[in-house]
């Protein structure tokens, strides 16, 4: 079974995390800030927080910016429900908008015409995540705009997305936004094994969040209310978590680190060739904007259903027996159980929808060979025929 996504791990990686075992720190050591440095430095960022998952740095973002009940967040149907779900733990309101038919982002002018009606109705989000689906950037630069006119906070969800750009300039910089996330789970561009980080421009809110990851607790004097009692003091001074990253995971992400272009460089080519080879056949490839360099974490094409006579789940099920495996991203959100019961329906949002009755993710990973993309390629004309 060729995968749809798969982690690299080289000697150098082992060699890394054998090192970690056998120092003095396997948590809270120097590891961990060495890999926020090395991220923060690529992409441009001021500030950078290693946290154990990407879920865990979208709920400590929400909370550094001031989400909570009576608020609301809005982001985009089609993605993982940790987008949605991060509003849910502060207590929060969820909403979302459609997506562009040809980036499957979140669509700018969705959006503008959704704020225009919430103004009205006094309903106006406080935060809004757009998400860089497949890695390819939202439309960052109009999103701001809009946030500047009418005044919620930007969550960039870049889980997919490190190591792309846009407008020429690394994802993760936060030049569009307040913070920025990434995910290192292991079928992502990079791996910590499980792993996220977020990054921002704003120490205060940098601050906020480094004390949310950690129970509450400073051992700063300048943060407590009182003199110390002696060298082992510390406060617990806000209600935090447990969602530091280890030293272990922070070795693999540095050593993986030393290989993101290479991995995105490799990427592109494949994605260059499946573009080529997917000629004549009934699907659409995916559609990069100028301004974006996708950091192809996924490669969505989407079935013409009206050229193959067979359904969507066939197709898919077929690629699945012929040993190719696809995976689909994702089913919408608001279609899920859950947010059912909050009142939504699966026509609220049409784009999202229909992108979901034709998409499928065929493999993409950087140590994919040319021979095991012919093996789609075979498989999916296999998969299509009636």
């Amino acid at each position: 079974m060729i995968p749809y996504g798969r982690q690299d791990i080289t000697q150098t990686d082992i060699d890394a995390v054998v090192g970690v075992l056998q120092s003095d720190f396997l948590t809270q050591g120097p590891m961990v800030p060495r890999f926020e440095q090395s991220v923060a430095q690529h992409v441009g960022a001021t500030h950078a927080l290693a946290v154990n998952s990407a879920t865990s740095a979208l709920h400590i973002a929400c909370l550094a910016l001031g989400l909570g009940p009576g608020d609301r967040l809005w982001t985009t149907p089609i993605t993982f429900v940790a987008s949605a779900n991060c509003a849910l733990y502060c207590g929060a309101d969820v909403d979302f908008v459609d997506i562009d038919p040809r980036t499957y982002n979140l669509c700018p002018q969705a959006l503008a015409l959704k704020l225009e009606q919430a103004e009205r109705e006094g309903t106006l989000p406080k935060v809004v995540v757009p998400v860089h689906l497949c890695g390819q950037p939202c439309d960052m630069q109009a999103i701001h705009a809009l946030s500047q006119r009418y005044g919620f906070k930007i969550i960039e969800d870049a889980s997919h997305a490190i190591g792309g750009k846009y407008q020429g300039e690394f994802i993760g910089n936060s030049r569009y936004s307040d913070i920025t996330v990434f995910s290192f789970h292991p079928v992502k561009i990079i791996t910590t094994a499980e792993g996220g980080m977020a990054l921002t421009n704003d120490e205060a809110l940098a601050n906020k969040m480094a004390l949310l990851r950690s129970h509450g607790i400073t051992r700063d004097p300048a943060q407590m209310t009182r003199e110390a009692d002696g060298p082992w003091y510390y406060q617990q001074i806000d209600l935090g978590f447990n969602y530091r990253m280890t030293e272990l995971q922070a070795a693999l992400g540095v050593t993986q680190m030393e290989r993101l272009d290479q991995y995105v460089a490799r990427r592109h080519q494949l994605a260059r060739r499946y573009d080529d080879l997917l000629t004549g056949l009934p699907v659409t490839a995916p559609w990069q904007h100028a301004d974006s360099y996708s950091g192809l974490h996924l490669y969505v094409i989407r079935l013409q259903l009206d050229k193959i006579q067979k359904t969507h789940r066939q197709v898919f099920e077929a690629l699945r027996e012929l040993g190719i495996g696809v995976n689909l991203h994702y089913i919408p959100v608001h279609t899920q159980p859950y947010y059912e019961r909050m009142g939504f329906k699966p026509d609220d949002f049409p784009q999202s929808q229909t992108y979901y009755q034709e998409a499928i993710s065929i493999p993409m990973f950087q140590t994919m060979t040319d021979e095991q993309q012919d093996e789609v390629i075979a498989a999916l004309r296999v998969a299509v025929q009636a």
